[in-house]
């Protein structure tokens, strides 16, 4: 196809892809507004909140994982125009959520008890435990809102978790600063008010999102439509099937890049400070990339519920050809700024330096993690998701650390090696995934064309 027949195929990619995109640059606001707002209490409390949540971000990743298995069963059914099934999926997918938050939460409640043999300061597991502790209740409320987002998303509408999604993060930076400094009246809390807030916000969001689900038509019908029994065991099973590969998935990705910034912090405080620089960067042009593969997860899984091969194919080469696109040009800008990105986080000489050779990485990483990320969400609406994760484990565990853990160590390339293993990775989990979605979407419209031929 030439440019001139993708243009429709990226206008309406890029209509479901901004609202995800504003959703994400939203959170990373509020990630960065927590953190400067707790790192004015002291050094101990901004590292135990960093600890908190490096152990959080593990359960929450692998419950995202988990609730996005709704959305291509969702959107392959309401391709099909299967409005019955899509209600059966909303109930039993609320039951499957509510249930594995819960148990989410029992795990990484008892996995705190180990927060003492982590390595760090008497200080730091004592103001974590704290900030933790109120953190875990706020996993109900979390993934319970990302599931109903994901079923929004599996219908075709991203505006109204955008809206919610807003509202809330401006509501969590209003109340860390009352909460934490004490203002109005409030005493000060601390670190225990960035947790409240964060806490408060999560409700709100869940609360918001049950409200327009009760009010609004577009999933009012929906839920009028849902009938006994409660449980649909062949429809949880179905959804089970990609939701558990999808949560490890995630929790594969997050770890390799956990352990990479272990590796980077062996080689002291500069290099883990340059490494923590490069990789701000990389996360900002990443939320780009998670809306364009959220749009085409949507688009992909509708055109694939409508037996449209041939269009659920372009649909998702022009989400890739989008997501190369906008993080190229966070790459350039990487590039040409590598010297006054770094001036922004830091005054010392050593980690600017060191950060500016990383961002030049981290300008060829933007185009792999565009391949990648769009690819796996392309497969994720025909949902493909026991290959990929072997896919994924390849190209993070066997590929990503140990090239890491050899450039960087026994060729002593420092970051830089570490960086490199992290390139290679990606380059070779985008490779994978592109050619999956090539051969996948070729097999679907041959098959079709034979079936029509010999009809």
């Amino acid at each position: 196809m030439n440019l001139k027949e993708y243009m429709p195929y990226y206008r309406k990619n890029l209509t479901m892809a901004i609202p995800v995109m504003l959703t994400q640059a939203g959170q990373v606001t509020v990630q960065l507004a927590d953190n400067i707002m707790v790192g004015h209490l002291g050094t101990a409390q901004l590292a135990s909140v960093s600890f908190a949540n490096s152990i959080f971000i593990l359960g929450m990743v692998f419950g995202i994982g988990f609730t996005q298995g709704l959305t291509p069963h969702v959107g392959q059914s309401f391709g099909k125009d299967e409005h019955q099934n899509v209600s059966a999926l909303l109930k039993n997918s609320m039951v499957l959520n509510t249930l594995a938050a819960i148990f989410l939460t029992a795990i990484m409640a008892f996995a705190s008890s180990f927060m003492k043999n982590m390595g760090q300061t008497q200080q730091v597991v004592e103001y974590g435990r704290e900030y933790y502790s109120i953190l875990l209740f706020s996993l109900l409320p979390f993934l319970l809102f990302f599931g109903m987002r994901q079923f929004s998303e599996g219908i075709g509408i991203t505006k109204y978790a955008m809206y919610i999604t807003l509202f809330a993060n401006f509501t969590n930076v209003a109340l860390n600063w009352i909460l934490i400094f004490g203002k109005f009246g409030v005493e000060p809390m601390g670190i225990k008010g960035a947790a409240m807030a964060t806490l408060i916000s999560r409700i709100i969001m869940l609360v918001l999102f049950v409200f327009l689900f009760l009010k609004l038509n577009c999933y009012k019908k929906y839920i009028s439509n849902f009938k006994a029994p409660l449980i649909n065991k062949k429809l949880m099973i179905q959804v089970l099937k990609t939701s558990i590969p999808l949560s490890f998935q995630n929790v594969v990705e997050i770890t390799a890049f956990s352990l990479s910034a272990i590796m980077v912090g062996w080689l002291g405080e500069v290099a883990l400070a340059s490494h923590q620089v490069a990789m701000s960067m990389s996360s900002f042009s990443f939320m780009l990339a998670l809306g364009v593969g959220a749009a085409a997860t949507i688009r992909v899984s509708h055109q694939y519920g409508f037996g449209d091969y041939k269009s659920m194919r372009v649909a998702g080469f022009a989400s890739i050809h989008l997501s190369v696109m906008l993080m190229s040009v966070c790459g350039i800008g990487y590039i040409l700024f590598r010297h006054q990105i770094p001036a922004i986080y830091t005054q010392d000489p050593l980690v600017r330096e060191m950060a500016a050779g990383l961002l030049i990485i981290s300008a060829l990483f933007q185009i792999f993690d565009a391949i990648q990320l769009s690819s796996l969400a392309c497969l994720r609406a025909l949902a493909d998701v026991k290959i990929p994760l072997v896919q994924s484990i390849i190209s993070y565990y066997l590929i990503c650390l140990p090239l890491g853990y050899l450039f960087g160590f026994v060729f002593n390339l420092g970051a830089t090696g570490v960086w490199i293993g992290l390139l290679t990775g990606l380059a070779f989990a985008a490779t994978l995934f592109l050619y999956r979605f090539n051969i996948i979407s070729n097999r679907l419209i041959k098959t079709k064309q034979t079936s029509e031929t010999g009809a």
